[in-house]
């Protein structure tokens, strides 16, 4: 079967993320939310901290009491008790009076702010002068600061890091409701590719995709199975193409996307029942030859066999539609930094292209060196800290043009 390319604009490709669903959910305990996704909205119970806070050690006072207070003209309080931290006070705050507290003590009633220790001096066991005036809730943390009762406090789609779990602990929730980890099969294809143990003879490469690609999806927060190398037999890859969707989210299959004789990816992914190629060829570069399939209700891919090729459409379009997978709300994860372009760069019109840069900071300015090299040279990723995207209808960019890069 003859099979053509119908190219496609990178956000043609991008808006097809809305043919996929993301993957079902699943209770965690707050301890293993760390990476994960929310799958619900969390909701504050009560609100936090639910008592009216000190941020510094000091005097608890009514801050009325120290207004117009300073060093020539102190004013004198009666020190009405001591609060520990832990304690609920056990009396309350007249005016003229102050409660020495301890950083997160809780105020006794009577009292909305706190002097700094810096600013007082004590006269005796039951006297303070105060040197400074403070404000209402200065140097304190009122009842509902953080959050208030039945605020959304972390919306479903979160991404959680360390504060995020954080927050659910101090807010109760001791378990969470989170979108499971994606599984990603990894299908490296070619009769060219052979084990990394072994020792290529003449016209063979070990597989370097698998372990980028693994890597990549790691990187990502998913967990990538790899299937091994699959010659380039129709049979054989057509198994281990359908192995991998009963066990995986997301299948990807390095090499095999071009148009030619051996190819066969397209030709297994036409087989396939309840399968629709949705994308067989993008205007971009490198990863032109790129194929989007979807079996059933899962994406599959076939990568470009370059090594570089299929790391840039990886990183700039696969992940993108894992971030869906993963029930990520906001899909484009990519962190840009600007930087001053070094030299000159050429550019074809009608694709978007993805050069490696290279980054370097000369008199507070981050440089872009364009790392050149052809496509199938890893070392141009090795020496790569990031992309630069070029438009679809841009000729090229001048050197020291401004310009955001991708970071890798």
């Amino acid at each position: 079967m003859n099979h053509f390319f119908k190219v496609k604009t990178l956000e043609e490709v991008m808006a097809l993320t809305q043919e996929f669903s993301s993957v079902g959910s699943e209770k965690v305990p707050a301890a293993d939310a760390f990476s994960r996704i929310l799958a619900q909205d969390l909701i504050a119970q009560k609100d936090m901290p639910g008592f009216r806070r000190a941020t510094m050690d000091g005097y608890a006072v009514e801050a009325s009491a120290t207004f117009g207070a300073s060093e020539s003209s102190p004013a004198w309080l009666d020190i009405a008790g001591t609060i520990l931290m832990g304690d609920i006070p056990g009396f309350s705050i007249e005016k003229g009076q102050a409660a020495k507290i301890s950083t997160g003590g809780m105020l006794p009633k009577g009292a909305d702010s706190v002097v700094m220790v810096e600013h007082t001096d004590l006269i005796d066991e039951t006297s303070v002068e105060i040197y400074k005036s403070v404000a209402p809730l200065q140097h304190v943390i009122d009842a509902a600061e953080d959050f208030a009762k039945k605020e959304t406090v972390l919306s479903r789609g979160t991404f959680i890091r360390p504060q995020e779990a954080g927050l659910a602990a101090g807010l109760g929730f001791y378990q969470v409701e989170t979108y499971k980890i994606p599984k990603v099969g990894i299908i490296s294809t070619g009769d060219e590719i052979i084990p990394i143990e072994e020792e290529p003879a003449p016209g063979k490469i070990r597989d370097i995709n698998s372990y980028t690609l693994a890597g990549f999806i790691k990187e990502a927060h998913a967990i990538p199975v790899c299937y091994g190398i699959v010659k380039d037999d129709l049979a054989a890859l057509k198994k281990a193409v359908e192995k991998a969707l009963e066990e995986t989210d997301m299948v990807l299959i390095s090499g095999g996307s071009s148009v030619g004789t051996r190819d066969f990816t397209i030709d297994v992914l036409s087989t396939l029942p309840d399968t629709d190629i949705l994308v067989h060829g993008m205007s971009i570069s490198p990863g032109k030859p790129t194929i989007l399939a979807k079996a059933g209700k899962k994406p599959v891919w076939g990568l470009p066999g370059q090594v570089v090729s299929a790391m840039v459409v990886l990183k700039i379009v696969v992940i993108p539609f894992l971030n869906k997978l993963k029930g990520l709300a906001q899909q484009d994860q990519m962190i840009k930094v600007p930087a001053k372009l070094t030299r000159n760069v050429a550019s074809a019109q009608g694709r978007r292209d993805f050069i490696r840069v290279l980054l370097e900071k000369k008199d507070s300015v981050l440089l872009a060196k364009p790392v050149l090299g052809k496509s199938g040279l890893i070392r141009t990723m090795i020496h790569a800290d990031g992309l630069l995207e070029i438009g679809d209808h841009v000729e090229g960019l001048e050197k020291d043009t401004m310009v955001d890069i991708i970071l890798l």
